[in-house]
């Protein structure tokens, strides 16, 4: 078939059923679970996709909410990851207008992971039934990849394995234009300091005393003094994660501070961490005191596949955008008058970035805008996003491609209340529907063209050709949750 009749036939599919996707994405948003914790929304999408006739391997690679869905047989093997973790501290209510918690301190979905996870499982089921009405060989597996958020579980699923036998990874994130995903990311790394002193009276025998809140201080102090001799694309974040409790007539005998440490390639990031490890050390050394150091996670950065952003490219334009109701513009316009106008042009400029040399132009379009009403250009560019995502350990091991969907008034920052709110809206839903339709057209593209693939694995294997993968988490490493 055509270009033109597979976006056809994805698109009738998808809108058959847009009560049932948008359903099972309300539902994982509910659930709202933080990394590795996604026992509710992995069972979810595990069940439904075992349902529809999909053979569901369940706790793969060793973490329990990781899983697999597979149809059919043969190559190629082509998959579509979907991710399902929300963030802590960020429930809101859905299609709310202003900040408004469900649950105080509670979980939100602050990055669209109900909307990503379930337009992947779309996607597949799209992409299973045209393959058995044109009985097609090949493999379509779902990857139900965890703890995103934090966490880099598809690292730890790449470490073992996982992708070893795939030949086409294709993906997407929300967000508030529809377009390509083409620029690398930054790699990091994640790491614990615990540091463990000695108790005291704090007025009585402070002399007996050894603080390990003063460690946690004087090492937070050698990292910003670091600053300035890091390169600078790096990034350095860091949350006290025990102060050693809240009184302050005790000399803190415990305490933790929690370390991200970002550089366009894992070997820069990891030669910062060396040097952090080092102050750490410094720290606990004037403080008299001992440091442990828990690794933490890492993911390696982004490797965009120009094969394949090509082909995602085309179902991107020939789709278009969704249209939308006068309440959904009045909600959007709603929605950005919380926002400041440095959070709007700060997405125009994201926006800008992502489209290459034909940015500039196309953001100035954008003015007045709440929603996006015409597809993003496409210019392949060498740029850098200055965040990080654990596609990035699979993009360096099988080609890989993603995009965004509309999903968001224009101006909205991920990980925020705006975000939560918006996922449970016909606005975050049209922009999941868009986005399982553009991956499951890609993909038929390259089950109809599978020389395409062939292509794809030529261009990853120039670039890895000078720069090897190696598994940025050491094999001793363990998946952890947000409590440990």
């Amino acid at each position: 078939m055509s270009s033109r009749d597979i976006t056809a036939f994805v698109d009738e599919f998808v809108e058959a059923e847009r009560g049932f996707f948008t359903g099972l994405s309300d539902k994982v948003w509910d659930y709202a679970e933080t990394r590795f914790e996604e026992t509710a929304s992995a069972t979810l999408l595990a069940d439904t996709l075992e349902q529809a006739g999909f053979q569901v391997e369940r706790a793969v690679g060793g973490i329990e909410t990781a899983f697999v869905a597979s149809f059919g047989q043969g190559k190629p093997v082509i998959a579509l990851l979907g991710e399902y973790d929300a963030l802590a501290g960020l429930s809101q209510h859905g299609g709310c207008n202003h900040a408004h918690p469900v649950m105080a301190n509670g979980n939100g979905h602050g990055c669209g992971h109900n909307l990503l996870g379930v337009a992947a499982l779309a996607g597949v089921m799209a992409i299973k039934d045209y393959l058995q009405r044109h009985q097609l060989p090949g493999t379509i597996r779902f990857y139900g990849c965890p703890g995103e958020e934090g966490g880099s579980g598809k690292t730890f699923m790449v470490r073992e394995g996982l992708f070893d036998d795939v030949d086409t990874a294709l993906t997407w994130h929300p967000g508030s234009f529809s377009g390509i995903f083409g620029l690398s990311t930054l790699a990091n790394i994640q790491v614990e300091f615990i540091f463990k002193g000695l108790s005291s009276h704090a007025a009585a025998s402070p002399h007996l005393g050894r603080s390990a809140l003063d460690a946690v201080e004087l090492m937070n102090i050698g990292a910003n003094y670091l600053r300035e001799h890091v390169m600078q694309e790096a990034r350095i974040h860091y949350a006290i994660t025990n102060a050693g409790g809240s009184a302050p007539n005790v000399v803190q005998a415990d305490a933790s501070v929690l370390y991200l440490i970002r550089a366009p390639k894992i070997t820069e990031a990891q030669a910062i961490y060396d040097r952090i490890v080092k102050i750490a050390e410094g720290a606990a050394m004037m403080t008299e005191t001992q440091v442990t150091v828990r690794f933490d996670k890492a993911c390696s950065n982004y490797v965009p596949n120009r094969t394949l952003e090509q082909v995602m490219y085309r179902q991107i334009q020939a789709l278009g955008l969704p249209e939308y109701s006068a309440e959904e513009q009045a909600f959007a316009r709603e929605i950005q008058a919380t926002l400041t106008a440095n959070d709007i042009v700060s997405d125009h400029k994201g926006i800008a970035r992502m489209c290459g040399v034909e940015g500039a132009g196309f953001v100035r379009s954008l003015k007045d805008k709440a929603l996006m009403d015409e597809v993003a250009p496409y210019q392949p560019s060498n740029g850098l996003l200055y965040g990080s995502t654990d596609v990035g350990d699979v993009s360096w091991v099988v080609p890989t491609a993603q995009c965004f969907s509309p999903c968001f008034a224009i101006g909205t920052p991920l990980h925020t209340w705006q975000v939560v709110s918006q996922g449970r809206t016909a606005i975050g839903h049209k922009g999941m529907l868009l986005a399982a339709k553009v991956m499951a057209g890609t993909a038929l593209e390259l089950f109809e063209q599978p020389s395409i693939c062939d292509t794809s694995k030529a261009e990853l294997a120039d670039y890895t050709a000078e720069d090897s993968y190696c598994c940025p988490i050491p094999g001793d490493v363990k998946p952890s949750r947000l409590s440990q």
